[in-house]
Parts: structure tokens; C-alpha cells; sequence
């Protein structure tokens, strides 16, 4: 329960490790949980000094993190360096920022990380590296695969303090969605949702609210027959299974304050039905979590933002929110895990 949480740090060409550092520096402001951040502790030196931070990084093993925390920044050295590039992706960088991925899931793993938060990573100095995965998430499946010796259906959550909300469908586009949605995937996602619910939000009766595809949930079939086909079906075997689900319900009303508090997350049928609510109502707070895995993760809701790499203008808002409800996470799923007395 003491172990810190651990911050792989993302593309160094972009602001992870800045935003790293400027969560660190607000420790004794407000309230953060201790992390340590997987990177090169050269690099991590080299930006603050850029940035005009006086700051003190301390090269420690992820047992001794949450000790050092107060007094230093904590860095768990990689064995691949990082070039320091501000703003420019460069695939020399893949190694290191894979091996930040893999050491966090190895740690929290064996118990010496409390969670995992990952800083924002840039899929195409990756894949000329040759990473064979679509993404981030897609990676932490695999090696959670590996680790449990079975296949992992991760599930992305976007959560802020007003919202919960799961897209069904996610990077596909939108002309695609009505013939990849079928019954058995709405399943799968709302299972692991509402298990998720449970076992690392705490919630005992997580209840579920089922979007509709089409507007007003398809009007009785006059506006596609999707909702009564597709949906109903998945709401219906659900229910049989003892979660609480309903719908499908037209997305137009279920975002609206009276609403959201009529049940514990959102289960949307494509990205944007789930992103626009969740972004619009939490854009600096939202944080992504990925469901369904051995372990629990987190991630800024933005991305590398190399524009602004450098200058200073990067907010830890969202990784702030991420490290907090990591560490809340994790701290459900370990009681969770612990033998009844």
C-alpha cells in the first residue's frame, strides 16, 4: 500500500516530462500521491534547467521513491538514453520510451508500483522503430497478456469529476461504426465496465446508462433499426445478469446534470458520443483509463503537444487528476485483493 506510483515518461520530444516535473513541484501545495518517473535522469535535468527550474532529481530504485518524493524527484534510470529534441519526434527515442512501458507494467506487477501513469506517447517515431502495435493501450493489453497467459480486451474510460463515459467503438471512422457494433462487443465492454466499477472505483451496484446509436435511440426503429437490433439485446442479457443497465437511451438527454446522476458511467456507441460529454465537462481534469487490465492505469487526456514542448505553457492539470485517481484506484483493487480476515 506505501509503494509509489509509477510515471513512464512518455515521447521526451513532447511535454511528459515537463508536466512530470511541474506535478512534482506542487507536492507541497497540494495534494499529490508519490510517484517515481521512469526516464533518463540527464534529460529530466537537462529540461528543468531549460524551463529555469531549480529542482533536485534523485536517481532511486521504486522502493525508495515515496521517501525521496518530498525532497527530490524521484527518477528510475532507463538503460536506453533519451535525446532531448524539443518539439521533434525522433524514432532513436522508441527504445526508451517502450522500456519505460515495460518496466512500469513489470513493476506494478510484482508490487513494487502501486499503479501505472503514462505520460503521452507519438505512435510514428514508434512504429519507424518498428513497434508492431496500434498504440499505447493496445501495448499494456499485450504485456498484461503476457503476464496472465491469456488474451486482454482492454476498455479506454474516460472519467472526470462529473462523467464517466466508455466508447464501445473507438478510432475507427464514423461512416464504419453501424457495421463493427454488434451484441457481443456491447457485452464485453459493459462486463468489464461494470467489474471495473466495482473492483477499482468501489462502486458495490455500479449502475450503467446505454447509449443509443442512432438520434432518439432510433425513434422505434424509424431512424435505423441499430438500437433495437443491436443495443436492446445487449441491455437486455445484462440485466438478466444482474448489472444494472438501461437503454438504450438518446444521447441527447444523458449528459445533462439530472441525468448523470442517475447512474455510475456511460456507455457510448463511438468516440465522439463519449469524448464530446466527457471532454466538455472535465477538459482539464479528464483522465484516461484503460479497464480490464491485471493493473490499473491512467494517462493525461491529452497528448504530446510538441508545439509547446519547452516554452513553459504545459499544464499538470490532467496529470495531476491522472496520479490522484491512480492512486485511489489502486488503492480500491488492493483491498479488493486482500484476504477476508
Amino acid at each position: 500500500m506505501n509503494a509509489a506510483l509509477a510515471v513512464s515518461s512518455g515521447d521526451p520530444s513532447g511535454i511528459g516530462p515537463e508536466i512530470a516535473i511541474a506535478g512534482w513541484l506542487l507536492r507541497d501545495k497540494i495534494e499529490i500521491p508519490a510517484f517515481f518517473l521512469l526516464a533518463d535522469p540527464h534529460l529530466i535535468a537537462v529540461r528543468a534547467a531549460h524551463l529555469g527550474l531549480d529542482i533536485r532529481v534523485e536517481v532511486t530504485t521504486p522502493e525508495a521513491a515515496a521517501s525521496v518524493f518530498k525532497r527530490a524527484l524521484p527518477v528510475v534510470p532507463l538503460e536506453n538514453q533519451q535525446i532531448d529534441r524539443l518539439g521533434v519526434p525522433l524514432a532513436e527515442n522508441a527504445p526508451a520510451t517502450i522500456e519505460a512501458i515495460e518496466q512500469a507494467v513489470a513493476l506494478t506487477l510484482s508490487g513494487r508500483a502501486r499503479a501505472i501513469v503514462t505520460c503521452p506517447i507519438a505512435k510514428k517515431p514508434l512504429y519507424e522503430a518498428g513497434f508492431e502495435f496500434p498504440g499505447h493501450t493496445e501495448f499494456l493489453a499485450h504485456l498484461a497478456g503476457e503476464h496472465l497467459g491469456r488474451a486482454v480486451t482492454p476498455v479506454m474510460m474516460l472519467a472526470g469529476p462529473q462523467l464517466r463515459a466508455v466508447p464501445v467503438t473507438i478510432h475507427i471512422a464514423l461512416s464504419k461504426v453501424p457495421a463493427l457494433l454488434d451484441t457481443p462487443t456491447i457485452l464485453r465492454v459493459a462486463r468489464i465496465t461494470a467489474l471495473a466499477l466495482k473492483n477499482q472505483f468501489g462502486i458495490a451496484n455500479p449502475r450503467l446508462a446505454i447509449a443509443g446509436l442512432n438520434p432518439h435511440a432510433g425513434e422505434g426503429g424509424s431512424m435505423g433499426k441499430e438500437d433495437q437490433i443491436i443495443i436492446r439485446p445487449a441491455v437486455e442479457t445484462l440485466r438478466a445478469e444482474g448489472i444494472d443497465a438501461r437503454g438504450p437511451l438518446p444521447a441527447d438527454t444523458m449528459f445533462h446534470a439530472a441525468a448523470r446522476a442517475t447512474y455510475d458511467a456511460a456507455i457510448c456507441m463511438y468516440h465522439d458520443q463519449a469524448l464530446i460529454p466527457a471532454k466538455t465537462l472535465g477538459f482539464d481534469d479528464c483522465v484516461n483509463v484503460t479497464l480490464g487490465l491485471p493493473f490499473v492505469r491512467t494517462s493525461p487526456d491529452h497528448g504530446t503537444a510538441f508545439d509547446i514542448a519547452g516554452t513553459g505553457k504545459a499544464r499538470p492539470d490532467s496529470l495531476i487528476a491522472a496520479l490522484r485517481l491512480a492512486d485511489e484506484l489502486g488503492s480500491h483493487q488492493a483491498q479488493q485483493k486482500r484476504p477476508a480476515a
